[in-house]
């Protein structure tokens, strides 16, 4: 008991006689949300020992001041049968080591440069590294900021320009790609305004093309633009309605039809919320545009749902999700109905990240417990399905991973996965997964069809 008090004191900080006036913002994966200016108040700090880091006054009132943090991860991964054992393939694992040491610098109120980089490495990548395995050295973020009052109370505007990453919604079409070992991020400008319960974002931006070596990514040649529009219904801004259009521009696209220059319009609506153990999250989207000499006419429809039962040991909480995101119901014609879901978040369907958001329908009950305020255990089966039996199957990235195959079969296959993830202090945690992906019908009527295997071992710390 003594030693884990003593680790609780050095990993946390906590003390018998400290108090906090207001609690740490959440630690989140796109460092530069968190603000940590209370603690220019010494009331307000509670004697953990990153405080220090967080608010460095760089000038006697106290206007300019540094932030310091960084995360580092240690992840290990076995995947048996990648792409139900069709192709080479990886039977040891490999691992993942990543750093991301980050600066946010504010001089005063109206001005702020923040910079992060990364460190990521794969070791025993068979048969070879990808650009989400490793980036040896380079600049992940490095963006300034110029904030402008508004009239009204807590109103102003911010406008971004450099490299950054993008997080919205669900991150079911922009997100910075935060499971794998090398995130996403962007080149470009950025504009949001802030008053009340409203939001209203804007920006075009390029993704950045993350390479193997040092200091080599470098801007690639899509392009990606958007008006994003956010409307709470609570201070807490935990219920709301997002509404958006994004642009999107590729001239090198690849589908199961064929290869050609991509031009797409997306417009998009999201529900969100929680009422008496309720949450739901619920986003509906619609594309048009073209490609090569044909018209883009794709669509999609999620959900996940769950209830929390909170008067119960360990609070369990039932969750579904329920996609259905269109496929191309014609391969032989220039037209594409195959929904394109962009810059989706990494492992969209759960840790092993064999599937990904096109032309599927899918299924996905969860059972969550937390038999502490440390622990946490989940349990997940994912059903899916082709949405249209005449396009294929695609990878979180957006590759081919089985073409339609001339065969009328819809099931892919049933995954069952068991993630255990134990958080003892703010700082550290540790994550366990296991995931088993049998092959369905079609599977087995286009290739290679042995059942997939998955096992991730992962400590981070982060402060």
């Amino acid at each position: 008991m003594m030693g884990r008090s003593l680790a609780a004191g050095l990993l946390f900080g906590a003390t018998a006689t400290a108090t906090a006036a207001d609690p740490p913002p959440g630690i989140s994966t796109v460092r530069y949300d968190e603000n940590y200016s209370y603690l220019r108040d010494p009331a307000a700090r509670s004697g953990a020992w990153w405080e220090p880091l967080k608010y460095i006054p760089l000038s006697k009132s106290g206007d300019v001041y540094l932030t310091l943090g960084g995360e580092t991860r240690l992840r290990y991964e076995l995947l048996r049968n990648d792409n139900f054992g069709e192709g080479p393939q990886d039977h040891d694992g490999y691992l993942w080591l990543r750093a991301m040491p980050m600066a946010d610098l504010h001089a005063g109120e109206y001005l702020r440069v923040f910079g992060e980089l990364i460190s990521a490495f794969a070791v025993d990548r068979e048969p070879s590294k990808r650009t989400i395995d490793e980036n040896q050295l380079d600049l992940l973020q490095a963006f300034a900021d110029v904030r402008l009052p508004l009239s009204g109370p807590d109103a102003h505007a911010t406008v971004r320009g450099g490299r950054q990453m993008l997080k919205y919604g669900s991150e079911r079409i922009i997100s910075n790609r935060y499971g794998p070992n090398v995130l996403q991020t962007f080149d470009g400008v950025k504009a949001f305004a802030e008053s009340g319960l409203w939001r209203v974002d804007a920006f075009w931006v390029r993704p950045v093309e993350s390479d193997l070596e040092v200091f080599d990514d470098q801007t690639d040649q899509r392009a990606l633009w958007s008006f994003y529009l956010t409307r709470h219904f609570d201070s807490a801004k935990q219920n709301g309605l997002d509404a958006y259009y994004i642009g999107y521009d590729n001239d090198e696209a690849v589908f199961n039809q064929g290869t050609g220059k991509e031009e797409r319009h997306s417009l998009g609506t999201r529900i969100f919320g929680h009422a008496s153990g309720w949450d739901w999250n619920v986003e509906g989207l619609y594309q048009f545009g073209s490609f090569g000499s044909g018209d883009v006419s794709a669509w999609t429809v999620g959900s996940d749902t769950g209830y929390t039962f909170s008067n119960f040991s360990w609070t369990p909480r039932l969750s579904l999700k329920a996609n259905i995101i269109s496929g191309d119901d014609d391969p032989s014609d220039a037209d594409l109905q195959t929904f394109n879901p962009l810059f989706p978040k990494g492992k969209y369907f759960g840790e092993i990240g064999l599937i990904g958001p096109y032309n599927l329908m899918n299924l996905h009950p969860t059972i969550r417990v937390d038999p502490s305020e440390t622990w946490s255990v989940s349990a997940a089966a994912v059903f899916y399905w082709r949405q249209n039996t005449h396009d294929g199957i695609y990878d979180n990235g957006g590759n081919l991973l089985r073409s339609d195959g001339s065969t009328s079969a819809r099931y892919i296959g049933t995954q069952m996965e068991l993630v255990v993830n134990y958080h003892p202090f703010r700082t550290l945690e540790f994550e366990m997964a296991v995931s088993r992906l049998a092959a369905g019908d079609y599977i087995k009527a286009t290739g290679q069809s042995d059942d997939a295997y998955f096992v991730s071992m992962e400590i981070k710390f982060v402060f």
